[in-house]
């Protein structure tokens, strides 16, 4: 079954980076006829690949992956831990990495990397924060010292983030100039938890698809009670995201009405012109209005003399 399950991975990733038909059935081997109730994947299987399949679709239509310039060479190398153990969930915007350590060595044969091994890397993709979710292994300073804003988040191994955490998130990721890198001790559930509700809040993904999209990036992602915090944030993220964009419009629109508006002494002249028109005897104007107009007037009578 798990040979099978990820041969349908790989199938479904190839059809969706061909841009073809992403439906398609399980069949038996037996009887080479498509049958659920023959089928020799476990259901859970299949929903986890239907999933997966809509996580694809997903990412490549938020530009997170490109299959023609994917780099599998360099993902491979990166992922590794004696290579920092890194991997994009959005590239160029937010990164997920294992815990840095107050100072490089090997542990029982696990490599474990001081904070100066991540500055060149993240000098050379452009990361400008960092943030930290677990218990203090290093000292922060050693990131603040190298140019980089480092951010303290706990909350426990395991666990759940409190409101608060997941709006201060959220909030340095909307905030930071550059990429964002996260972690907690090993970079998978509290580091995907937050990643997730990114994804959900800016790009709409559903929860199952953030999570499916985190695990092929970052296998591992996610882990226990996390999934149904996710599931149950999915709502309220998505709401706060139209909002948030409808907020970035309307400060779009508003800049753009500032760049084509005229000086302001015209404005002012033109005011006092649309309530000297003939018809502006027959418009009633408030408290406010009159005071502008009666204020114009005298600046205008004064420059005069």
């Amino acid at each position: 079954p798990k040979k099978k399950a990820n041969a349908a991975v790989l199938i479904g990733a190839y059809a969706v980076s061909n841009k073809r038909d992403t439906t398609w059935t399980l069949t038996d081997d037996r009887t080479n006829t498509a049958s659920k109730r023959s089928c020799t994947l476990p259901v859970l299987t299949v929903v986890i690949l239907y999933i997966l399949m809509f996580s694809l679709p997903q990412a490549v239509q938020s530009g997170f992956v490109n299959f023609d310039t994917f780099k599998v060479e360099e993902y491979e190398h990166y992922e590794r831990v004696e290579n920092g153990d890194m991997n994009w969930i959005i590239p160029g915007k937010l990164l997920a990495f294992s815990s840095p350590q107050q100072r490089s060595r090997v542990d029982n044969g696990y490599p474990l990397h001081a904070p100066e091994a991540f500055f060149p890397f993240f000098r050379q993709h452009r990361v400008t924060d960092v943030v930290r979710l677990n218990k203090k292994l290093y000292d922060a300073r050693r990131f603040e010292s190298a140019g980089f804003t480092h951010h303290d988040l706990f909350f426990l191994d395991g666990s759940t983030p409190s409101d608060l955490i997941v709006r201060r998130f959220l909030h340095v990721c909307e905030s930071a100039p550059g990429a964002v890198a996260v972690h907690c001790k090993a970079g998978l559930g509290r580091t995907g938890t937050l990643i997730g509700c990114y994804l959900m809040k800016h790009f709409l993904f559903t929860a199952a698809e953030a999570m499916a999209w985190m695990r092929i990036c970052r296998p591992g992602s996610v882990i226990g009670p996390q999934q149904n915090f996710l599931l149950s944030k999915q709502q309220s993220l998505w709401v706060q995201g139209d909002i948030r964009k409808q907020q970035l419009q309307r400060r779009d629109d508003t800049s753009t009405n500032q760049n084509h508006r005229p000086e302001p002494m015209s404005r002012l002249l033109n005011a006092v012109d649309d309530l000297s028109i003939s018809n502006g005897l027959h418009k009633s104007y408030s408290y406010d209005e009159v005071r502008v107009y009666v204020y114009v007037m005298s600046f205008i009578s004064f420059s005069t003399l």
